[in-house]
């Protein structure tokens, strides 16, 4: 049961995300591009996943637990360590160039666009390149 509702919330996410265009990374250029084709609807996507969120954290603290585990999984770190900040740089510095996120580019392979592939197989590497670094980090 646990892993049905983590696909269904997942495509939940992904029909949200496509329905709102953010698959289309001509949107998110065009967001970032304030000075010319500046289209601010991706505000308008984050706002509503703000107002999203916060509704739903205030309905799913009122738990004793989730639903389905024994417990909540919760940060326990509080720091800002190089990893994170350069991790969150990276982010941003690929989104801003490619155009996708991980929450975009993931439904965007089912439109079959090479650009799509290209950026999920560059995450994955990236993914990859760095467990191999905290490996040999040791």
């Amino acid at each position: 049961m646990r892993v049905f509702s983590a696909l269904l919330i997942g495509l939940i996410f992904g029909a949200g995300i496509a329905v709102s265009g953010m698959i289309n990374p001509a949107k998110i250029f065009n967001f970032f591009d304030i000075a010319g084709t500046w289209d601010p609807s991706l505000a308008f996507v984050m706002g509503g996943a703000l107002v999203v969120t916060f509704i739903g954290y205030r309905l799913v603290w009122r738990r004793q637990r989730p639903v389905f585990d024994s417990q909540f999984h919760l940060p326990t770190r509080k720091d800002l360590d190089p990893a994170l900040i350069g991790g969150a740089a990276l982010f941003g510095i690929g989104w801003g160039i490619a155009g996708f996120c991980p929450g975009g580019a993931i439904p965007a392979l089912g439109l079959g666009e090479a650009q799509a592939f290209i950026f999920v197989a560059a995450m994955l590497a990236g993914l990859w390149g760095m467990r191999l670094l905290r490996s040999l980090k040791g």
